[in-house]
């Protein structure tokens, strides 16, 4: 039975990623952060199917520990400060974890597989290492010209992931994913904001939703197709790095005003307020993706299409909002 150790399992795409490898038989692993994590509790009570190891992306001797108890086949390596706006306010720790965390799980990686025990490696890139992007699309070619620390670390990860398969051997592959969502993503993030809100406005519990620019476009699928990529990029005879992307644009406006008709909202103007709180320094303005290396030779394609994507996740919002109503009376 193959086994599989992920980072940042507590996430969204953790999640759907050890829903995936559960279901073709896997033993999984995660890394949680601390004792007693309660988002280790919560991961246990929803996927009772994995075990999870302590460990930390700023400690290289507990990934060691992680490996060696493990054993696993294939690592997954998810976990990152993601929040692209908290990376301007806490760039020395995005730097930590989001970059030189992924040095110290390769490190730790070489340490422990060797020659005896291949392991192979997945590393979550951004296409927020594109930024200012210098091509429209973007492939796997385009040069890369982050608007952020946190892209910036994205970068070296994704650089040093490069370096230690071409300078040590090691099977060490990049998924440069789009953005990609879900009913499970955090609620810092703009695409649940948005959804979250409306399922509120709709509901009478909440009166307005208050947002950044309107304007940046951006590639949106899916998380739970996207997750299959990664373990396809794994089952190749060499490693490689792949952009994950629908190959569509659409901007924040048109995600708010989709949501807000999912809902049964036409007039979705009235309760959208721009605030510059929400503004980030610097700006990605267009994000879109060349994913034909990924179809060609992973024979990967996304299923779930923009509109159901915003529509599942306004329905979903809805449900919980609902559910929290009535548990409140």
């Amino acid at each position: 039975m193959p086994r599989a150790l992920i980072t940042g399992i507590t996430g969204q795409d953790g999640q759907y990623l050890a829903e995936l490898l559960h279901g073709k038989g896997y033993d999984v692993f995660g890394l949680v952060k601390g004792q007693n994590n309660p988002r280790g509790v919560l991961l246990q009570e929803e996927l009772p199917f994995v075990e999870v190891v302590s460990g930390d992306l700023q400690d290289l001797l507990s990934l060691v520990a992680a490996l060696e108890y493990a054993q696993p086949d294939e690592i997954y390596n998810l976990g990152a400060m993601s929040f692209v706006a908290l990376s301007f306010r806490q760039s020395e720790l995005t730097a930590n974890v989001t970059g030189l965390g992924v040095l110290r799980m390769l490190e730790a990686m070489r340490m422990v597989g060797g020659t005896d025990n291949p392991m192979r490696f997945y590393q979550a890139s951004s296409s927020e290492m594109f930024g200012k992007v210098r091509e429209t699309p973007q492939s796997e070619r385009t040069p890369f010209y982050p608007r952020s620390p946190y892209g910036v670390a994205k970068v070296f990860g994704h650089d040093i992931t490069v370096n230690y398969r071409d300078s040590y051997g090691l099977y060490a592959c990049s998924g440069i994913l789009f953005n990609h969502e879900s009913p499970r993503r955090g609620m810092e993030f703009v695409t649940r904001k948005v959804t979250n809100a409306v399922a509120r406005i709709k509901l009478g519990l909440q009166h307005e939703l208050a947002l950044g620019s309107l304007d940046p476009h951006r590639d949106w699928g899916f998380a739970g197709d996207y997750v299959e990529a990664m373990w396809l990029m794994l089952q190749q005879d060499e490693p490689d790095d792949f952009v994950v992307a629908t190959g569509e644009t659409h901007s924040v406006r048109e995600f708010v005003e989709l949501a807000f008709r999912a809902a049964g909202i036409e007039d979705w103007q009235r309760y959208v307020r721009q605030d510059e709180r929400f503004m980030r320094p610097a700006e990605v303005d267009l994000l879109v993706g060349d994913a034909s290396k990924a179809r060609s030779l992973l024979g990967w394609k996304p299923r779930m299409g923009f509109e159901e994507l915003v529509t599942t996740m306004v329905a979903h919002d809805l449900d919980q909002e609902r559910q929290r109503s009535t548990r409140s009376r």
